[in-house]
């Protein structure tokens, strides 16, 4: 009988043991499946894309910060000189000028409300180059048919295809002649006004429907016929005084640079393109090619005998 019993002990305790140790196994074969199940399942949940945006987002901020720069969206009334001045630009308007030539054109006073300005560091693209000659104290505005506060953004068009040029007219005894017939004015030269940072209008606005036949107003030769950023589709003739005439907001151009005029010749339309509130002739007489050498344009016409209504 003790035999026996120690016989049938072990093997009940090694059949208890054994189910314990299923049990056991069973358990913690099925929580290390059902953890893994878990976790795959979890995987396509997670947010990858949110963690990358944030990762960009967050390397963005921290460049910035480390460079000090960023991005400035042009406002209503804003000027190159006031945004330098209330974003602390080193280097003042000139610099900011620099870093985002490629952006605002080759005149620093026509920016426009919507325009991305790089602040801190040059924009991608911008060619390095020293701010125009003669600049005045702040960069005025485009000017517009009728002074407004609020600017439209500037027209997305492409290059105006050149229109074929009339026969040139003749010009008064003296040589000259007005750049467009029958026009009244609409801006006058300095006019004053907060639209302008400049504090006045640097040409005279001739208030004509786009497709009107513009004129030479004394011969000479041109030197820019293209697109001229907020001035639209523009043409400059350098006359044979010295002077410099610009045409600007054309709608089709009817010479090239190069090319020889004559006073009464067809050099373009009129139109509305660049940073305009309505179609009209921008005019301006400069003594150099330069922005802010500009000078009446009405009182030069009529120094040739010109008259303007």
């Amino acid at each position: 009988m003790p035999a026996k019993g120690k016989h049938r002990r072990p093997k009940t305790q090694r059949f208890t043991r054994s189910i314990a140790v299923a049990g056991t196994g069973g358990a913690a074969l099925a929580l290390p499946l059902m953890g893994a199940a878990g976790a795959h399942a979890a995987t396509p949940q997670s947010a990858p894309e949110k963690a990358v945006q944030s990762a960009s987002a967050a390397e963005k901020k921290a460049a910035e910060k480390a460079t000090g720069a960023r991005t400035y969206t042009v406002e209503a009334g804003d000027c190159l000189a006031k945004i330098a001045d209330d974003q602390n630009v080193s280097g003042g308007w000139k610099k900011l000028y620099a870093d985002n030539r490629a952006a605002v054109g080759s005149d620093p006073s026509l920016i426009h409300p919507g325009l991305k300005l790089s602040i801190g560091k040059q924009a991608a693209g911008a060619p390095k180059s020293s701010a125009p000659s003669a600049p005045k104290a702040s960069a005025p505005k485009p000017s517009a048919a009728k002074p407004s506060a609020a600017e439209s953004a500037p027209k997305a068009e492409t290059a105006a295809k050149p229109a074929a040029a009339k026969p040139a007219a003749e010009g008064n005894a003296s040589g000259y002649a007005l750049p467009v017939d029958g026009a009244t004015v609409g801006t006058p030269y300095r006019m004053s006004g907060s639209m302008w940072s400049s504090g006045y209008h640097t040409g005279v606005d001739f208030v004509v429907p786009t497709g009107t036949s513009l004129k030479a107003v004394g011969a000479g030769t041109v030197v820019s016929a293209g697109w001229g950023g907020a001035y639209g589709n523009q043409v400059v003739i350098k006359l044979n005084d010295g002077h410099y005439a610009q045409y600007a907001h054309l709608s089709q151009l009817s010479v090239s640079a190069g090319q020889s005029v004559t006073a009464g010749q067809q050099v373009g339309l009129s139109g509305a393109t660049g940073n305009v509130t309505g179609p009209h002739l921008h005019f301006e007489i400069r003594t150099t090619p330069d922005y802010g050498s500009d000078v009446d344009p009405v009182a030069f016409l009529r120094s040739h005998g010109v008259s303007v209504g």
